[in-house]
């Protein structure tokens, strides 16, 4: 079975090395054999998750849009930048909105039988890796399976080539195998 990975990043900025390696992974993924569609956050905007906006005028229309693709796609693949040693505040926000129950329905919904692969990009020696820490933490409570593996991109401002390739193979393989590992875990599971 081909599966269907849904690909952002957890980044708005334009020229984000985040949304570079979250296109150069989705082009990895279809390689691998996966039906990967690549999602702009900035598109989808939402208000900070508050209480009672949630309660005055309900789950905001980009939260439910972003609901029904997580539910249409098999699995994720999250490339999230670190922000102060965490999570980015966008990505968390967009998780938070689309975890709200909606219309009787739990707000795990859209998580459940989900596969995520994790990568990060940054300028930094470490390339977001204790970001993703936390990444796993959420998506883990949430009900998704995330693969052990990941990829960390440091120096990232130096990675890619005017085209929003990477420029060294050595950075190019592990984007690839991970691809081709959640496409292979995620079309098993989708199969049965």
């Amino acid at each position: 079975m081909q599966p269907k990975i849904l690909a952002f990043a957890g980044s708005a900025r334009e020229d984000s090395l985040n949304k570079k390696l979250a296109r150069v992974g989705t082009e990895a993924l279809r390689a691998a054999g996966a039906q990967a569609m690549f999602i702009d956050l900035r598109d989808y905007a939402l208000p900070l998750y508050d209480g009672d906006l949630e309660a005055a005028r309900g789950v905001p229309g980009n939260a439910l849009e972003l609901k029904r693709l997580f539910r249409e796609h098999d699995g994720l693949l999250i490339v999230s930048p670190e922000n102060n040693g965490s999570v980015s505040a966008l990505l968390k926000n967009t998780l938070d909105w689309i975890s709200r129950p909606h219309a009787g329905e739990s707000g795990t919904v859209p998580f459940q039988g989900k596969v995520a692969a994790l990568m990060a990009a940054s300028p930094g020696a470490l390339g977001g890796l204790r970001g993703l820490v936390h990444v796993r933490a959420i998506l883990q409570s949430l009900g998704v399976l995330v693969l052990a593996e990941q990829f960390a991109l440091s120096r990232a401002h130096e990675a890619f080539d005017a085209g929003g390739a990477l420029k060294d193979e050595r950075q190019q393989a592990p984007v690839a195998a991970l691809a081709a590992r959640l496409a292979h875990i995620t079309g098993r599971l989708a199969a049965h």
